[in-house]
């Protein structure tokens, strides 16, 4: 996630460097949800009010489970329309969040 002051300009200014919009709806904080892609790649982003990076994972469970067992916290499930996601920091405070759609 990119962290951006305006959706709608960053939205614009992503489109004139070759981006696409993947997806664009209403998210569960009252805002726009905006995730953009370069054509033929699987790397998105997603214009954001915060910065965090998104790692799809097909086992959320699974993967909570292998990251506890080498010491790493990672917060509660999230069951959205958009998945399930669930946070973790690594040392620096740097914001993760597993994603299983």
């Amino acid at each position: 996630m990119v962290p951006v002051k305006d959706r709608q300009k960053a939205k614009a200014f992503y489109l004139n460097l070759g981006f696409e919009i993947i997806v664009e709806a209403p998210d569960a904080h009252g805002n726009e949800w905006i995730q953009m892609g370069i054509p033929g790649s699987d790397t998105t982003i997603a214009l954001s009010g915060f910065h965090g990076i998104i790692i799809e994972t097909d086992n959320i469970k699974s993967k909570i489970k292998e990251l506890e067992s080498k010491g790493i916290e990672v917060g509660r499930i999230d069951e959205t329309p958009w998945g399930k996601f669930a946070w973790l920091k690594d040392l620096d405070g740097n914001s993760l969040c597993l994603h299983e759609q």
